[in-house]
């Protein structure tokens, strides 16, 4: 009965989509000629030894795993081995491999291919059989074929399965900041973050820090009339607070201001005045999809004790928050000396003697030591930090703050996989447990000792293996991870060649992290050179809380190059239902009102939210919902799964607004939206529908799933 159940509902399956793209009479037609009969039946599991191109193993060499199925094992060597499924529609599938690897105490990586395109992860060491989770990949509707490569290998393969991928919870993240002192504007934005997460996606974009972006200007200080003049004698104010002295004991100040508002600096090297456009990605983004990013990135690398200038970001930070109702958030790359001998405690030291990379002798574990040079160098960093820091918190202002951003790095090159040696960072490089002290500690200390009670606290994790959650600070020290893609020229999973966009949506490595931390916390990407595929996250359920393009440079142009972004792919994930631009963001965003920004640009943006202006207000499930009942005709049956595949398919002509006088409506979609996995009308409520005609499921209602 179960197996016939299983075929009964693939038919079907195959069926729904022919009807979403030839309508019902290919529906029938589709089904009666069988054209599904071969689609492959969830869960499938495939022994080692049956894999095209797989050789019978039952020892490796002298070491026998008793315990295996089937005839033995296939042991992945030089010989890659494969086999093929075939899946109804474009979605998510898992791969578990019972298996063992022996050769690496540490773990190795093993590499599966779908469809040609790689998939990496780390098997850990087990001289017994157990399951390896390969994670989430994407099939393609029809033929897919999975392959085991020798890339790395050295992996026994009892059997492998394929399954439909089970989506966690994300409704589960806590919106309660771990700082329970937090400010109330604090408090207002982690619930609205909480309110939009796992529903769309918030925009963002980094600036430019430091000096980046430079322009100069014909502006240089008269001394004999007391005056910063222009070529065309143009009078600049001159900030009173600022003035100095060259080494040849010259007078002239560091900053004046032009009638416009712009502050210029002084150039040294060529005494004249100039400033950074810090505005230039955010103004990019306006010119191309007339919308500006809801979040916008800063750091705080400029207060280095070492050479520590004010570059102005935190007044940025406010006027984006106060003027813009816009969100900050904020990475820190703060620089240690390279050597500390050519350092001396509160002096100035040249910046090419500094670093934030691995490369020093700059002891991380000593930050916490007092007596010792870091500490009070570190001392000073968190002072320059606070200062800073509470300038925002005076204002009001809140700041998804980023500190010792991608602390794992790449995997460990020993075989201790925390010790640190991938690291990148200073702040990274002795390992997981110092790392997780010196956040401990830069948190307590600026929680603590400095009063500062604005900080939604955002970690970095990566997720090269299971190892890699030892890099997590906790429950009670964290607030939100990230994960900081970077992916364009390796690990393509988007199967195109380098020179693209890779739009690839991550979703393996976003429910690892979720995975991680137990789904308590919210998941985003801080940090990005392509931005993800509008239709790969919604295909691939793929709910990153925001996306942030790095900066562009003279290196990289992360933002307007062609071979990171395609204009035309940002363009409509900003005009998108799914994407929250600044525009629509609440009104009342720092207060904790769920009253809607009054724009006219606005558009609703969830369909479990209802106004004519943006808002995240979550609204009560009506009393006369009649679950699975999409088109409203009073029943539930094959043409309520019909209409849900072609509102996905189709949404111009059958979507909420479309043009059919059959499309579905927002009470359709209340009545649809029947699974609990994730919010809104998807894939997944069709297959639930279908599952409750077939007497799989007996309540459609998505609480009695629960």
């Amino acid at each position: 009965m179960k197996k016939r159940h299983k075929k009964t509902l693939a038919l079907i399956a195959a069926g729904v989509m022919a009807a979403v793209q030839c309508g019902s009479a290919a529906f029938f037609n589709s089904f009666a000629a069988g054209e599904a009969a071969a689609a492959t039946s969830f869960p499938y599991t495939i022994e080692g030894e049956d894999m095209e191109g797989a050789e019978l193993w039952t020892s490796i060499y002298q070491t026998e795993i008793p315990g295996y199925s089937g005839k033995g094992f296939y042991y992945l060597t030089a010989k890659p081995a494969s086999f093929e499924v075939n899946v109804p529609e474009d979605g998510m599938y898992s791969i578990t491999v019972h298996g063992a690897q022996i050769l690496n105490e540490g773990g190795r990586q093993q590499a599966v291919k779908i469809n040609g395109v790689k998939y990496i992860t780390q098997a850990a060491y087990s001289d017994k059989w157990v399951d390896y989770d390969f994670g989430m990949v994407r099939m393609n509707k029809g033929v897919n074929t999975i392959e085991f490569i020798s890339e790395y290998g050295y992996m026994a393969i009892d059997s492998v399965t394929v399954d439909h991928a089970q989506f966690p919870d994300l409704s589960k993240a806590s919106g309660t900041t771990v700082d329970k002192d937090a400010t109330s504007e604090t408090k207002a934005l982690m619930a609205y973050l909480k309110s939009v997460y796992g529903k769309n996606i918030l925009s963002g974009q980094q600036e430019i820090y430091g000096g980046g972006h430079s322009v100069e200007t014909t502006i240089r200080y008269d001394a004999s009339t007391n005056k910063c003049v222009d070529s065309d004698g143009k009078e600049y104010v001159i900030d009173e607070n600022s003035w100095d002295k060259t080494e040849q004991g010259e007078k002239f100040p560091w900053h004046c201001t032009g009638p416009d508002g712009q502050v210029y600096t002084y150039n040294t090297q060529n005494r004249n005045y100039g400033y950074n456009d810090y505005d230039y990605e955010v103004r990019y983004i306006k010119e191309l999809t007339g919308e500006e990013p809801a979040i916008r990135g800063f750091d705080f690398g400029s207060y280095c004790p070492c050479y520590a200038w004010d570059d102005g970001v935190a007044q940025r930070m406010i006027d984006w928050a106060t003027k813009k109702n816009g969100i900050c958030t904020a990475s820190w790359h703060v620089n240690v000396p390279t050597q500390k001998a050519d350092y001396t405690l509160g002096e100035p030291l040249a910046f090419e003697k500094t670093t934030y990379t691995e490369k020093t002798d700059f002891i991380t574990a000593n930050c916490m030591v007092k007596g010792t040079m870091e500490y009070d160098y570190f001392q000073l960093c968190m002072k320059n930090l606070a200062a800073e820091l509470k300038k925002l918190q005076d204002a009001g202002v809140p700041v998804i703050f980023r500190p010792f951003h991608e602390a794992e790095g790449n995997p460990s090159h020993t075989d201790d996989p925390i010790d640190g040696s991938g690291a990148w960072f200073w702040w990274s490089k002795e390992g997981a447990e110092v790392y997780n002290k010196l956040w401990a500690f830069l948190q307590d200390t600026l929680t603590n000792e400095y009063g500062l009670h604005n900080l939604i606290w955002e970690q970095n994790l990566y997720a090269w293996s299971d190892y890699s959650a030892k890099w997590y600070s906790g429950d009670d020290r964290v607030d939100i991870v990230g994960f900081d893609k970077y992916n364009c020229q390796y690990n393509r999973h988007d199967g195109k060649q380098q020179g693209v966009p890779n739009e690839d949506a991550e979703t393996g490595i976003f429910y690892t992290l979720n995975k991680f931390v137990k789904g308590n916390k919210m998941v985003s990407m801080p940090e990005n050179d392509s931005i993800p595929g509008l239709n790969n996250m919604q295909v691939e359920h793929a709910y990153w809380l925001y996306f942030c393009p790095w900066y562009d440079s003279e290196q990289a142009h992360f933002l307007c190059g062609k071979e990171y972004q395609d204009p035309d792919a940002v363009k409509a994930l900003y005009n998108s239902d799914f994407c929250i631009a600044l525009s629509e963001l609440p009104k009342n965003l720092y207060k904790g009102s769920s009253e809607p920004s009054t724009s006219t640009t606005t558009t609703v943006k969830s369909s479990v939210t209802t106004t004519t202006t943006s808002t995240t207000t979550t609204v009560a499930v009506p009393a006369d919902v009649k679950y699975g009942d999409a088109n409203c005709d009073g029943g539930v049956d094959m043409s309520d799964v019909v209409l849900i595949m072609q509102s996905l398919a189709n949404p111009n002509k059958y979507g909420l607004n479309g043009t059919d006088k059959t499309h579905i409506t927002t009470k359709g979609q209340t009545n649809g939206d029947v699974d609990i996995s994730v919010k809104g009308i998807t894939s997944n409520d069709a297959l639930r529908i279908q599952e409750f005609l077939l007497g799989k499921v007996a309540n459609l209602d998505p609480d009695a799933k629960k």
